[in-house]
């Protein structure tokens, strides 16, 4: 079985600066991304039209290329999960994770006993269709590469930020914005962009307290920088979508000027 990329380059210390996928479903924009030196692409199921299909296309092409894809699911449960890292996925990124609980059933759902509970599927994109040694040590090895991100999207959610935290199977931390300033009651606000960073500011704590890693979403190189500097390990910058619409644009100013 391949090394999951993105896990080694986290273990290494090394930014994992990639983008989010959300509207292109030709698997071909990955080695496109690949080739712009980005680290990683994040795929979105959860607010896209893109598919599980798509997505066991994606990652095959994925792991030839050694380009790590994780994917955000639509919702964190055993169902998703379990398809998910059955066609190959290594790394999820779980949205609306609202307490310890949760997150338990997400690590049950994500690893192989003693870690978990995964359900056990057949040969597949997972394992590349090998039998390389026993169905235990591929069992362990898969156990090893899965990487879990948990999304805090709203104040109740982080009352349960250092249980979560502290568990195992649980390997990186982050807020989802834009739900979160909403749940707050504060997006749109003025001090929407305050409010937002001192929870990001509590995630990044609790994350160096158990040595989890950090992940934050950047719209520029500033904001890259930033969260960087302040531990961040993967840096999620723009979107397929936003890079198309800001491109286009600034080229449409200039052509008919």
């Amino acid at each position: 079985m391949r090394p999951n990329p993105m896990r080694a380059g986290i273990e290494r210390g090394e930014p994992q600066i990639g983008t989010w996928l959300t509207l292109v479903r030709n698997p071909a924009i990955l080695s496109l991304m690949k080739a712009t030196g980005l680290d990683f692409a994040r795929v979105d199921m959860e607010h896209s039209a893109l598919s599980i299909e798509t997505v066991a296309d994606m990652v095959v092409l994925a792991r030839a290329l050694d380009f790590p894809i994780a994917v955000r699911p639509p919702k964190a449960n055993r169902e998703w999960i379990t398809r998910l890292l059955d066609v190959g996925v290594w790394n999820i990124h779980c949205p609306q994770v609202e307490d310890a609980a949760h997150a338990r059933e997400i690590v049950a759902a994500s690893r192989y006993a003693p870690s978990g509970q995964r359900g056990s599927g057949g040969l597949s994109a997972m394992t590349e269709f090998s039998t390389a040694g026993t169905a235990n040590e591929r069992r362990a090895y898969a156990n090893s590469q899965v990487f879990i991100t948990v999304m805090f999207e709203t104040a109740h959610a982080l009352n349960d930020l250092d249980a979560i935290a502290a568990m195992d199977g649980i390997d990186a931390l982050t807020i989802g914005p834009n739900d979160l300033a909403q749940n707050l009651g504060v997006f749109g606000a003025p001090d929407q962009g305050k409010v937002l960073d001192a929870h990001r500011a509590r995630v990044l704590a609790a994350a160096r307290k158990h040595g989890k890693t950090t992940a934050m979403l950047a719209f520029s190189a500033a904001e890259v920088k930033k969260w960087k500097d302040a531990g961040a390990l993967i840096l999620a910058y723009s979107s397929d979508t936003d890079m198309l619409h800001s491109g286009f644009t600034r080229a449409m100013a200039e052509l008919k000027r």
